[in-house]
């Protein structure tokens, strides 16, 4: 099976994005963002998927908006090559019906493609969750002898504390935050808000970063930006909570790379690493520890039990291997 770097080197291989294709993806998202309210990152994945679909078509039999059932098969059929996952497989097909819905309902098409195409079966993955030990040591990873190595440790902290989404971290807003009564107000998916406690750990990094690191950062920043003829950073009070050497909000990508680099240092293979690490962390040791699902749901931000139930399979998995190590008779 190709691997992570075989399919972005072949996605990179692929033509340019036509015009009239970027055209076409770019009114459906406008649609969508407006009628169905979906979250950007939602959109920026629909485009993604979309784009490149169109970039292996390359205007053939009139670009995307006009494929039909067989031109998508044999698209399907490159990727499979090429050994995208069946997550990301309905993922593009997600996107895909609603690109054909918006041209259905806009008149340019009257059937379509994806109609009798079934989603590909994705399994129940279990998140992977790090033990307290190993948590114990990312977190320590991060230099706080420096302002980004203890923004980098409060973002750390504050993950793991409030199980936060990678985008919901992030993104926070400065105002999002009391001190004084150790809440986060976070804004997950949907637009819905919630409260989340930081605990004490978490609230004395975040601390330290606000007083230590956060000023010299964004000052660091704004004199860069006035060399640069570039308007300065927002203000401190109403611009996101961390921000990065470049004064803008700090990236998920540019984040995950943090927790990377954090993992060696604490010597976590690889394999035992992933964006939403600390969320599932936070929400397995939780449940360890004797939270209930209802509470777990509402610190998570899910709309609906079930998805927070999948935890529980994650707790169970743990309990089978301390009995098979440990029972005389396992």
């Amino acid at each position: 099976m190709s691997t992570a770097a075989d399919r972005r080197e072949a996605s990179m291989a692929l033509p340019p994005l036509r015009d009239g294709d970027a055209d076409a993806i770019d009114r459906c998202l406008e649609t969508l963002w407006a009628e169905r309210g979906l979250a950007r990152q939602s959109l920026d994945s629909y485009r993604r998927d979309l784009a490149l679909a169109a970039r292996w078509l390359d205007g053939r039999d009139g670009g995307l908006a006009r494929i039909d059932r067989a031109g998508l098969l044999d698209y399907l059929a490159w990727r499979a090559r090429l050994g995208f996952s069946p997550r990301s497989n309905a993922r593009l097909l997600s996107a895909l019906r609603a690109f054909f819905s918006h041209l259905s309902l806009r008149g340019a098409r009257a059937d379509d493609p994806t109609a009798l195409l079934e989603a590909p079966r994705q399994g129940r993955l279990l998140p992977k969750a790090l033990t307290e030990r190993q948590i114990e040591a990312l977190l320590a990873a991060p230099d706080t002898g420096t302002p980004a190595g203890l923004r980098d440790r409060a973002m750390l902290e504050l993950m793991y504390a409030c199980g936060l989404r990678v985008s919901e971290l992030v993104t926070l807003p400065a105002n999002g935050v009391n001190l004084r009564q150790g809440v986060l107000r976070v804004t997950g998916k949907g637009g819905r808000d919630r409260l989340v406690p930081l605990g004490e750990e978490a609230q004395h990094w975040l601390e330290r970063y606000l007083g230590e690191a956060r000023e010299p950062l964004s000052r660091d920043a704004a004199t860069r930006a006035a060399r640069s003829g570039r308007p300065p950073a927002a203000r401190a009070s109403t611009g996101p909570l961390f921000v990065g050497e470049g004064g803008a909000v700090l990236s998920r990508q540019r984040f995950w790379r943090t927790v990377k680099a954090c993992a060696v240092v604490a010597g976590i293979e690889a394999s035992r690493i992933s964006p939403h690490g600390l969320r599932h962390s936070f929400a397995t040791h939780l449940l360890n520890h004797g939270a209930d699902l209802r509470t777990l749901q509402m610190l998570l931000g899910h709309s609906s039990l079930s998805t927070t139930q999948i935890y529980t399979l994650v707790a169970r998995e743990q309990l089978k291997r301390l009995h098979a190590r440990h029972h005389p008779r396992a």
